[in-house]
């Protein structure tokens, strides 16, 4: 990916931009949601896009696309765009002086990936426990989902910073009471 957000800022560089960034994101995730022990749904996602900021003067441009995406149209598309926005003296890059250099490494990466199987073993279990507490007469649903992604961003300042994470969660809704005394209540 680095190599991908580094070639849109030359690209844009080229196309004739004063400055740029690029980012590129990655991901992937995979849910499952139950109701009254049942599964009712599964998801499952996987994207890589990218996104292009190019400045000319005091105007400023933004484009979107797939990480296939060629980066000397989507450059050339953004300094087109880039000519006719308006001017906003607020635009710009930071100043390079002000750009992180020696980035921590700030452990957001568990490299587990949960299968499917474990996702609905973990929301069924959350709703079991839910229904389980006294008082609780119903259940609007539970779920477990795990994703991990990563995101590169490059200016034309030289800036090239990184990281991935992943994440992993469960969450339950269920109903208390009876009659016109029923409550709802999510936990997560």
């Amino acid at each position: 990916m680095t190599d991908r957000v580094t070639a849109l800022v030359e690209a844009a560089r080229r196309a004739g931009a004063d400055a740029a960034d690029a980012v590129a994101v990655r991901g992937r995730s995979a849910g499952v949601s139950v109701r009254l022990g049942k599964v009712e749904g599964t998801e499952s996602s996987e994207s890589e896009d990218v996104s292009l900021r190019v400045f000319g003067g005091q105007r400023v441009a933004s484009v979107s696309a797939t990480a296939a995406s060629d980066p000397k149209s989507l450059a050339e598309r953004a300094v087109a765009m880039a000519k006719v926005s308006p001017e906003d003296p607020f635009q710009g890059l930071a100043d390079p002086a002000l750009l992180a250099r020696n980035l921590r490494d700030l452990d957001l990466f568990d490299p587990t990936e949960v299968p499917a199987d474990q996702l609905k073993e973990a929301a069924l279990a959350a709703e079991a426990a839910a229904l389980a507490v006294k008082g609780v007469t119903n259940s609007s649903g539970s779920s477990a989902s795990a994703g991990l992604g990563g995101l590169v961003l490059a200016t034309s300042h030289g800036f090239v910073g990184q990281y991935v994470a992943s994440r992993f969660s469960r969450s339950t809704s269920v109903i208390a009471g009876e009659g016109t005394a029923m409550e709802r209540d999510y936990e997560s």
